[in-house]
């Protein structure tokens, strides 16, 4: 009999190719939806990629909702957690993001514990990582954002305080059969999409590359990463015993700019796409009025350098380059639009 894990927020980007990791390496999957109107998309996304056979089930759940939690977790040995919500756009009032990434994480948690999951798997960010920095800086697992940092966005915010509040409930708890965590911290992903949707920030963004739809780039610096990356690290660390109680930065092991992405695509024939730079003090003062250029303020200018050694160490995995994952993404995209 394969082991189960319940796997939150199936439908989304990064949760598609943690499907079908999963299911290549012999689990079953029961995944959540907020609404089971989405089975269909999701079932023909995974089929594409491998047949599910009889491994593959459904449950509603709501991050802000407890309904559905104790019965979703019903025969699960594992949990990954990679529900949480995401816009591109800075929302008006913070807890749009803050209380379904904290209180959807805690939901997990609780339930997890009472129906004696062995581990969770969360996916946090390394928006989680990156201080309070207003210099160019380096990160590592033991590296935590302030959340009271005056340019913070309501993601970095919420992925931060749903982490420590994850840890805090594994550090809380009894100890009698306790609850395990891993957890997956990814810079910005890429990489090429199973459902074909390109609503999510990471392929709303490329696709706009693509089409010239963007005139110039922020001069930033961080991480990337590989959704395929991102998916394997998730189910690598199920099981593996030194992964336990630990951050695992997923990422290429040195920062690129989103010039220099933006460069590869433009030297592999996508003409649309601009190299040019946007000055800092332009966007600074478009983040006044602008939602989405704001969430991007605490990056502008900056540099961010993520230690990947410890995950390199402990999975004995190599990142995907950074240019097959650009061009992956955008031969992806290009079948789409």
């Amino acid at each position: 009999m394969n082991k189960k894990v319940l796997l939150t927020g199936i439908s989304g980007y990064i949760a598609n190719h943690c499907a079908v990791e999963l299911l290549k390496n012999g689990y079953s999957v029961r995944g959540s939806l907020r609404s089971l109107s989405k089975k269909e998309k999701v079932i023909n996304a995974i089929a594409r990629e491998i047949d599910s056979k009889d491994n593959l089930e459904f449950c509603e759940l709501d991050l802000l909702n407890d309904k559905g939690w104790d019965k979703a977790m019903e025969g699960c040995e594992f949990v990954l957690h990679v529900a949480s919500p995401f816009l591109m756009i800075e929302p008006k009032d913070e807890n749009e993001y803050i209380k379904p990434a904290v209180d959807g994480t805690l939901r997990a948690l609780k339930a997890a514990k009472k129906s004696g999951v062995k581990r969770v798997v969360l996916t946090s960010s390394m928006v989680s990582m990156l201080e309070d920095a207003d210099k160019s800086i380096n990160v590592d697992c033991n590296s935590w954002t302030n959340v009271k940092a005056k340019n913070i966005s309501a993601y970095a915010k919420s992925k931060t305080l749903a982490e420590k509040s994850a840890w805090d409930f594994i550090k809380n708890q009894n100890e009698e059969n306790p609850l395990q965590l891993s957890v997956v911290n990814p810079g910005p992903v890429f990489g090429p999409t199973i459902s074909g949707d390109l609503e999510g920030a990471s392929m709303g963004m490329f696709k706009n590359m693509i089409i010239g739809k963007i005139p110039m780039v922020p001069k930033s610096s961080i991480n990337m990463s590989d959704v395929r990356d991102v998916a394997k690290i998730h189910v690598l660390a199920l099981e593996n015993r030194d992964a336990n109680g630990k951050r695992f930065i997923v990422t290429t092991e040195k920062p690129y700019s989103f010039q220099e992405l933006a460069q590869i695509l433009k030297s592999n024939g996508y003409d649309k796409v601009s190299t040019k730079l946007a000055p800092n003090f332009l966007l600074k003062f478009i983040s006044n009025f602008d939602r989405e250029v704001k969430s991007m303020r605490a990056f502008i200018g900056k540099t961010y350098n993520g230690d990947v050694s410890s995950t390199i160490e402990t999975f004995g995995w190599r990142p995907i380059s950074f240019e097959k994952t650009v061009l992956d993404t955008a031969k992806s995209i290009e079948n789409l639009i």
